[in-house]
This record gives C-alpha cells, sequence and structure tokens, in this order.
C-alpha cells in the first residue's frame, strides 16, 4: 500500500526518496562543466580567425610566386629551358614556407601538374573536384581565389590565381591539420586544467553522481534496447536503491509483463507487419491501400483422402506441416495472408526490400517443396525399417499413404488491395485481388503438369531483373475461369539443378510447344512425345485424335477453378 508522510512517499514501509534531491546536487556539476564549454567555443572563434590569417598570408605569398612565375616566363623565352625556369619557381616559393607540409603547386586546367614542391601528386591533382571548381571560375571570368582540396596527407587550404603566359593554376597551400595544431594545442591545455580543476573540487561528488544514476542509466539503455527490438522486456534492478525512479522500473515490469504476455498471444494471430504498425502507432485501424505484391498459395494435394483416413489426427499432421511452412515464409520476409484448413496464402512485398518480393517468393516456394519432400523421406525410410520386420496392414498402407505430404506452389503477382477489413468490433488483415486467384489457379495448375511450382509471367520478369539463379521454361499459355485473356505460365528452375539431360528434354518441349501454338498438332503430338516431360501428357491428351479448332490462338481455356 502506498502512502505519503510529509514530503515523503511511502511503498509499504519503504521510503521512495524524490530523484529531484540527486538531480539538484548535479546541477552543481553543470555549471563547472559551462566553464569548459565555454572555452570550447572561445577556441572554436579563436580557430576560424586563425584560419582567415593564414589565407591572407597565403594570399600574400601568392603574390610573390606569381611575381616570380611571370619573371621566370620572361627567361625562359629566352632560355626555351621550361625545367629550368620552373624549378626557379617551385624554390622561390619554398622559401616563404612556414610549415613543415606547405605547398606549393602549379596545375593545368586537365589536371597535369607542372611543378610541385612535394611528390604527392605523382602524375596528376588528385582532387578532381578543386579542378572543376577552378575551371568552372575561369571560364566565368574569375582567374584567382580560395579553395580546399584533399591529398593523402589531409585537407590543405589554398589560395590560386590563373597564369596567363604558362597556362595553368598557381597554388599555394597549407595543410589544415598543421594549421588547427596550435589551436588544438591551446585547446588540450584548458582542457587538462579544467579536468584536473574539476577533479580537485567534485572528485567525491562524480563518484555519487556515478552511483545515484547508475540505475537511471540502466533503466535508460534496457528501454531502447527494447524499442530497437520492437518488443517489451524487464529491465534488471537488481541493488537498485529504494528511490523513486526504482519503484518506476518496477512498475514498469509488472506492466510489461502483462503486455508481452499479451502481445505473445497477438503476435501469432495476426501478420508480422499489423504488429509492427500496432507496436509503433499504438492503433490499429480499419484501412488499406493498393500495393504491388507477390502472392504465393500453396496446397495440399489429395487432402480429402488424408482427412478421410486420418479423422481428427490430420490435425497433428497440419501442424507439423505448417510449423516447417510458416518458418520459411517468414524466414524470406513473407507474411501469412491467411491459412484456410490445408491451403496457406503468403504475401511478399509487405516487409523489407520490396523489389525482392518475387525472389523471395520463389525462394520460399522452393524451401517448402523441399520441407515437405525432406518429410516424405523420411516416412519412407521408417515403412523401409518396419518392412524389414513385417509387411504393413492394409490400414497402414491407408494411413501411410494419407501422412506423405505433397505439395503445390503458384505465384502472381501486381497490384492488390492490402490492409485490414471488417468493422470496430472484428476485424482481418487480408489482402484482395485478381492476382490474388491467379496464384490460387496456378497452384491448382501444378496437380495437372505435375509440377511443384508453377508462376507467372509477372513473377519470371521481377526475378529475372533482380537473380540470376533460375532458368525458366515456359509450360503453356492459358486462360483461367473468369477471364478473357490468356497468361503464359511457366516453371522455375535452379540452374545448378538443370543438367544437360533435363535442359535437352525442356528444349524438346518447347520446341513441341511452339508447334502446339502454330497449330501444327502432327509435328507436336511428335515433338511432346519425345521430350521425356511429364507436363507433356497434358498436351497429348488435350490433342488426342483432334484437329486444331478454327480461329486457334494457342491459348487453352480452363473450365474449372
Amino acid at each position: 500500500m502506498s502512502r505519503k508522510k510529509g514530503f515523503v512517499q511511502y511503498v509499504g514501509k519503504t521510503p521512495i526518496i524524490p530523484i529531484s534531491a540527486k538531480i539538484l546536487a548535479v546541477f552543481v556539476l553543470l555549471l563547472l562543466l559551462s566553464n569548459f564549454m565555454t572555452n570550447f567555443i572561445n577556441i572554436q572563434l579563436n580557430k576560424k580567425e586563425t584560419i582567415k590569417l593564414t589565407n591572407q598570408i597565403l594570399v600574400d605569398q601568392l603574390k610573390e610566386m606569381y611575381t616570380a612565375a611571370t619573371n621566370q616566363f620572361e627567361i625562359y623565352k629566352y632560355s626555351q629551358n621550361r625545367d629550368e625556369a620552373l624549378d626557379a619557381v617551385s624554390s622561390s616559393a619554398r622559401r616563404s614556407f612556414t610549415q613543415e607540409a606547405s605547398l606549393a603547386v602549379g596545375v593545368e586546367p586537365t589536371g597535369l601538374v607542372t611543378f610541385s614542391t612535394s611528390d604527392i601528386f605523382g602524375d596528376g591533382f588528385t582532387d578532381k573536384s578543386a579542378i572543376k571548381q577552378m575551371n568552372a571560375a575561369k571560364n566565368a571570368g574569375v582567374f584567382e581565389g580560395s579553395l580546399r582540396f584533399q591529398t593523402e596527407k589531409g585537407e590543405y587550404l589554398a589560395v590560386y590565381k590563373y597564369h596567363e603566359d604558362w597556362q595553368f593554376y598557381l597554388i599555394r597551400a597549407d595543410l589544415v591539420r598543421e594549421m588547427e595544431a596550435a589551436s588544438r594545442h591551446v585547446f588540450l591545455v584548458i582542457t587538462i586544467i579544467i579536468i584536473c580543476l574539476t577533479g580537485v573540487f567534485l572528485g567525491a561528488g562524480l563518484f555519487s553522481f556515478r552511483n545515484i544514476l547508475k540505475y537511471i542509466r540502466q533503466m535508460s539503455d534496457s528501454l531502447h534496447e527494447m524499442q530497437n527490438r520492437q518488443e517489451l522486456g524487464l529491465i534488471n534492478l537488481e541493488g537498485a536503491p529504494n528511490d523513486d525512479v526504482t519503484y518506476l522500473g518496477a512498475s514498469f515490469n509488472a506492466l510489461s509483463s502483462s503486455i508481452n504476455n499479451l502481445l505473445g498471444i497477438f503476435q501469432k494471430f495476426v501478420s508480422k507487419d499489423v504488429v509492427n504498425k500496432a507496436y509503433s502507432d499504438h492503433i490499429i485501424k480499419l484501412e488499406g491501400q493498393q500495393r504491388d505484391l507477390t502472392i504465393l498459395f500453396s496446397d495440399i494435394r489429395g487432402f480429402t483422402y488424408m482427412t478421410e483416413t486420418l479423422g481428427n489426427d490430420i490435425i497433428s499432421l497440419l501442424n507439423i506441416h505448417y510449423d516447417r511452412v510458416i518458418h520459411r515464409i517468414h524466414e524470406n520476409q513473407g507474411t501469412i495472408g491467411s491459412i484456410i484448413g490445408d491451403a496457406v496464402l503468403a504475401v511478399y512485398g509487405a516487409l523489407d526490400h520490396p523489389e525482392l518480393k518475387s525472389v523471395n517468393a520463389l525462394q520460399c516456394a522452393w524451401e517448402i517443396t523441399r520441407v515437405t519432400a525432406e518429410l516424405r523421406e523420411k516416412l519412407l525410410a521408417r515403412r523401409a525399417e518396419i518392412e524389414k520386420e513385417r509387411n504393413l496392414t492394409e490400414t497402414e498402407e491407408r494411413v501411410f499413404k494419407a501422412v506423405l505430404i505433397d505439395v503445390g506452389v503458384g505465384i502472381d503477382g501486381g497490384n492488390v488491395f492490402y490492409g485490414n477489413i471488417g468493422s470496430a468490433e472484428h476485424m482481418t488483415n487480408t489482402v484482395i485481388g485478381d492476382n490474388v486467384n491467379a496464384a490460387s489457379r496456378l497452384e491448382g495448375l501444378t496437380r495437372i503438369y505435375h509440377l511443384p511450382v508453377i508462376i507467372s509471367q509477372y513473377v519470371k520478369a521481377e526475378v529475372e531483373k533482380y537473380s540470376d539463379k533460375y532458368r525458366f521454361f515456359e509450360i503453356d499459355t492459358v486462360q483461367v475461369k473468369g477471364k478473357q485473356i490468356g497468361k503464359k505460365i511457366y516453371l522455375p528452375l535452379e540452374k545448378e539443378a538443370v543438367d544437360e539431360e533435363t535442359l535437352a528434354k525442356w528444349k524438346k518441349y518447347e520446341e513441341a510447344l511452339d508447334a502446339y501454338y502454330e497449330g501444327d498438332w502432327r509435328k507436336a503430338e511428335a515433338e511432346f512425345k519425345a521430350c521425356g516431360v511429364d507436363a507433356a501428357d497434358v498436351f497429348l491428351e488435350r490433342i488426342k485424335g483432334k484437329t486444331v479448332p478454327e480461329g486457334w490462338s494457342g491459348i487453352w481455356a480452363m473450365t474449372t477453378k
């Protein structure tokens, strides 16, 4: 129970010491630190004046260089010894140097260095932006000025003037680091003095201050980490004093535990992006927008037989399957749009890196087929072990056949509605659009063509734009139920998995497909029979004993979903 006695708050028998008393003690230290800041500002202002004075000195020395260069050009006209004349200009410039890294250099507008008092430039002036700046000024009729340029030694402050006779820029520069050395030295001395005085008068106070605010820093760090992780946690209050800050931390921990429990439940029922938005905005609204997303639809084949055979045990099997599938979806930056019995709809592009949505969806599709294949292999291995001792009974055969999960995956994408629909009392996050339905239709086609994954032209184009991992084989051009136009569908295979034999089969298949499109069904039938691809059986059945219909477009119209 909390009670107040005088100016002190009590929780039970424990007094909560006001934090204001501790902050008051800190105020004395802040006054001393203000002296340090004042001196720091003073040094910065002096540094500006130093740069201004240095610039003036450089201008005077540049004038002397320019005069020397003019005189040497006159000598050069008679002697025709260019190198000797430029060496004389360089020697004249050196006599006025005040720093170890002082620099004089002649630079042509092309960046070629004609002479230099240093060997840092090699074959040319390294800072192209400085050359560009001087050339731009010269083209505008300004032949002198100041600039800064970078070298391997650091940044230089420079003044320059274009010499019409020599046709190069005369540059006189000093290293900024050396110019600021004196200011840094003064600043260092003042800093040492302030630190010493602070240490003498407030050494004991600083020690107490660090201990007093230790748990405030600990709490702040913990809260900052929680914000970065987008999840609540507990603040470590071990050894904390009995003041109002500790009481605040303890209250936060109690609230955090309750919210974390509710948030953990919430995360299991909604997609990750909705959780993140609810955490950041502290509200979920009935809203949505048109977005360019990729939709993955995965369904279990033969689910009716599985349900009839396994009964209530189908739930356990589905949970094993979805535990693997949903993990892969999240791992590849996808979100769960919905789970409907034996089917799962995943959305890509709602989280990070939306440009890779189709690449991530396709990667996930093959991972889903692999994990289901691994599960089937384990069951087949288990069956082999049992059959070493005895044959399976008829009931066991039915159960074994029912648990051999096989899936088909269809992927399509495009502009869809994505957001929350429902009412203020109950809402759900969903994705709506023709491309969502198309992904479901493509999954249905995996059963017809006996293929694990089928994708649309949209997905193919986007994957090819961002990845070279896959090779695509055209399967057919179909017109799904409810649509008026045909769409090409493709089988995506990882290039590493396409050996010479597989490539030869699919090339033969594509040749047959071209003949089929062109209406040469006799040739197509022969090619389909010879290709060795399972999907060819669909065409053989489709054209067997038939003639090409009038107005043939090469598009097969689906009559079922």
